[in-house]
């Protein structure tokens, strides 16, 4: 038996956040639900409730729905129409290919003032003589029956038959209701013949039907006699009553479990490790980069985690030779290269991106050589010295003619000339009348 859970209840309710409290529309269609409960206490502001498809024997649970609009209950078990009088703003209603033989029970939608519309089609009082003309002059209020517009005339033609119109019905009701108990007594009787608890009467087989081929192939066989047995179902002769729409309900459920178990996919076995040694996998086939931090002596791995998937989903166990991240069930798993410390490691998770930070401090120390502390007062003096200026002006770059280098440094009293090109000639003044008195200020 399904029922209606809270779980399911936020299931449907993406389009609102997954809140129900202010929850104004949902769908619970083909659920298989056989009781509403829970609804009337979670969601007080439904306008919209779509319960079609189920297996819903009874209307009940509803009456605190005050904002209810619209009800839709076609295709369900629904022998009465009742419970509805606290639906204060109900305007449709759709009880479509439902089992309603009490027509009778109508009149208690007449509290419901802004009731516009109600389909009936294919249940029993839909049969019954002057059935339009019996609803529409019992709901004065209606204005739309079986997707057909009430006119006026039409109107006030059943209203002057009302009470021929109730004696009728009722006497047609009456005759119904025998028929529907001499149909349960069938259906027992049935079941007291074939002698098996939880056999189902509709499922019969004939014992000399054909089962498979001469050669007695076990896996035909059986395939034939189940193909056999659906095809007798099938065209097996049934009454539409509640009972005939619960068993066909059973057997196509069991239909589909049985394919369901049938095509489901065989689990790998999953190898971790080979022969001892742990193996690289990579099952969800996530991005991921794993780094080596030298400054800090540590490894970093970040993986491309989805940004909105929660934190539940995700968790993570560093070993001293390998990490593995478990991500909605996929294996994320690297090898290290040298063994890493997991009581200082740690893992986190942006709030942004939703990348997984996982850093791994390394178990052994970096070994670093000692530096000379003569030639380290040494360089650093040079250094000082050219950061200053001072001496620059006096040293200059030379190359020997002996052995050509850059690294020859020399003062400029012992610099010579490596050239045979004669000097440059000296620079001439500009004209002869040219006079180079500093009093003067310079052009501007």
């Amino acid at each position: 038996m399904a029922r209606i859970t809270e779980e399911l209840i936020r299931r449907r309710s993406e389009h609102n956040n997954l809140e129900i409290t202010t929850l104004e529309e949902i769908s619970l269609h083909q659920q298989d639900i056989e009781k509403i409960e829970h609804l009337d206490k979670w969601c007080r502001n439904l306008k919209i409730l779509y319960l079609q498809s189920n297996l819903i024997p009874k209307i009940e649970n509803v009456g605190r729905l005050k904002y209810l609009e619209y009800l839709n209950l076609a295709l369900n078990n629904i022998t009465k129409i009742e419970n509805l009088s606290g639906c204060e703003s109900l305007q449709k209603l759709d009880f479509t290919v439902n089992f309603i033989g009490d027509l009778l029970s109508i009149e208690s939608l007449k509290v419901n003032e802004h009731l516009k519309e109600i389909y009936l089609t294919g249940n029993p009082c839909t049969d019954y003589e002057g059935y339009r003309d019996f609803v529409i002059a019992t709901l004065p209020q209606l204005q739309w029956l079986d997707g057909r517009e009430i006119t006026k005339s039409e109107r006030i033609t059943a209203l002057q038959k009302l009470p021929e119109l109730r004696q009728s019905i009722e006497r047609q009701q009456l005759l119904y209701e025998e028929e529907r108990e001499r149909e349960k007594e069938r259906e027992e009787e049935k079941e007291r013949d074939k002698g098996k608890p939880g056999f189902n009467s509709r499922w019969y087989t004939d014992p000399n039907a054909h089962v498979g081929p001469e050669n007695g192939a076990t896996t035909n066989n059986k395939r034939d006699t189940e193909d056999n047995e659906d095809e007798n179902f099938m065209k097996e002769p049934v009454s539409h009553t509640p009972e005939s729409r619960i068993a066909l309900h059973k057997h196509l459920s069991e239909k589909r479990q049985t394919k369901t178990q049938e095509t489901k996919p065989v689990q790998r076995e999953r190898r971790l490790e080979r022969n001892g040694v742990m193996l690289n996998i990579n099952e969800g086939k996530y991005d991921f980069h794993l780094t080596e931090d030298d400054n800090n002596n540590q490894f970093v791995l970040d993986v491309s985690c989805p940004r909105f998937m929660d934190s539940s989903l995700v968790d993570c166990e560093v070993h001293p030779t390998f990490v593995r991240v478990l991500i909605k069930g996929k294996i994320l798993q690297l090898v290290l290269q040298e063994e890493v410390s997991p009581d200082q490691s740690e893992a986190k998770r942006s709030q942004t991106t939703g990348h997984l930070l996982v850093t791994m401090p390394k178990s052994k120390p970096v070994l670093r050589p000692k530096r000379n502390e003569t030639m380290t007062k040494e360089s650093k003096n040079k250094e000082k010295d050219i950061g200053t200026g001072q001496a620059q002006s006096d040293l200059l770059l030379e190359v020997s003619q002996d052995k050509p280098s850059i690294f020859n440094i020399v003062k400029e009293s012992e610099t010579h000339v490596i050239s045979d090109s004669p000097p440059p000639p000296p620079l001439k003044p500009v004209s002869d009348d040219f006079i180079d008195d500093p009093d003067v200020p310079p052009l501007i």
